[in-house]
């Protein structure tokens, strides 16, 4: 249950990406493709952060260090990225061109799946 929750703010997260961020775009022509091109990606996007951030933060942890977590955001930014590269290759209509679009939409879709998050309910906290 939680990884659906986690799926459906991040792929929310990245509708609002495509609202705000010019360079992000979202061409599907119905509602119902677009709902799901957007938990495609949510799915692909996660299964990216899953698998590459451990492993770019700990080869560029000096990075992280020197630029006080800075770099973070050019490490999501390189992510979401990926994940639009991803999209394309599976004909999916989810496009970020560029970096500065995608370093701008990764903070966009952290905001918003950080403020999603606070109103998910964590089990964790009953034990």
């Amino acid at each position: 249950m939680k990884i659906l929750i986690r799926v459906v703010t991040t792929a929310i997260a990245l509708w609002v990406a495509t609202l705000i961020v010019s360079g992000i775009d979202l061409t599907a022509a119905s509602m119902p493709r677009k709902v799901g091109t957007l938990i495609v990606v949510a799915v692909v996007f996660g299964l990216i952060n899953a698998f590459l951030k451990p492993i770019i933060k700990t080869l560029g942890c000096v990075f992280y260090i020197l630029t006080l977590g800075l770099f973070a955001f050019v490490v999501n930014g390189l992510l979401l990225w990926l994940a639009s590269w991803a999209a394309d290759k599976m004909n999916l209509p989810f496009h970020v061109s560029g970096f500065w679009a995608a370093f701008w939409g990764a903070i966009v879709v952290g905001l918003v799946s950080w403020l999603l998050n606070l109103f998910v309910h964590d089990d964790r906290s009953e034990e």
